[in-house]
């Protein structure tokens, strides 16, 4: 099975686009443009699809990653430029020992306990408590961090059936040793956390030494 990487570079004059940067909904919707239809009520999850914004004073793009190869005809004209890849060389590169440079974002969370009066509710987390969140992740997920930077990002927004979509979202980048390979390589292609509909849950490693 083959993993796919596909940049969307931006076109901000391009009302589509501007809309979709600020709407969790609408950006869900175009980025399963890019995959076949008729993958059933689990199409997400059939085509692998995750993504992430990723916003510079240079460009705005969404990476998105799939296991079904990506097709951009459904993209407005003018949307953006596009250029996909195949994360497959990355992937047999994992190794017990390797050292990578890692992003994810995220919506850490948990569940408030029965003595909370918000019992079975979600909460986000923030600070340590978040910090803790990935580096708990992080090692299931085959990783031993080395170095961990959190920034905090704005919520993602949007409706769904007139119900309100609200994901906090944190992003960690830093240097990590790969520990389990295996482990890694099933966080790569499932995600980490929740949110994975809108934006969350994408991870991306790459050698220490690339650029």
């Amino acid at each position: 099975m083959t993993i796919w990487l596909t940049q969307i570079s931006l076109d901000l004059r391009h009302q589509a686009a501007r809309r979709d940067i600020g709407d969790a909904a609408h950006a869900h919707r175009r980025v399963m443009s890019l995959v076949p239809d008729g993958l059933g009520a689990e199409a997400r999850r059939e085509a692998g699809v995750l993504y992430r914004l990723e916003q510079s004073r240079t460009e705005t793009r969404f990476l998105v990653q799939t296991t079904r190869r990506p097709t951009d005809d459904k993209l407005p004209a003018g949307y953006g430029t596009v250029a996909v890849t195949s994360l497959d060389p990355l992937l047999k590169l994992l190794d017990t020992g390797l050292v990578v440079r890692y992003r994810l974002v995220a919506n850490p969370t948990k569940r408030h306990g029965r003595t909370s009066p918000h019992q079975g509710k979600l909460a986000a987390l923030t600070g340590t408590a978040a910090d803790q969140w990935w580096s708990d992740r992080a090692t299931r997920a085959g990783l031993a961090l080395r170095t961990a930077t959190t920034t905090s990002l704005p919520d993602l927004v949007g409706r769904k059936d007139d119900r309100p979509i609200l994901h906090a979202a944190r992003r960690f980048d830093g240097i990590a040793i790969v520990t389990a390979p295996d482990a890694l390589r099933t966080a790569i292609l499932e995600g980490i956390g929740r949110g994975k509909s809108h934006g969350c849950g994408m991870l991306s490693i790459v050698p220490a030494g690339s650029q």
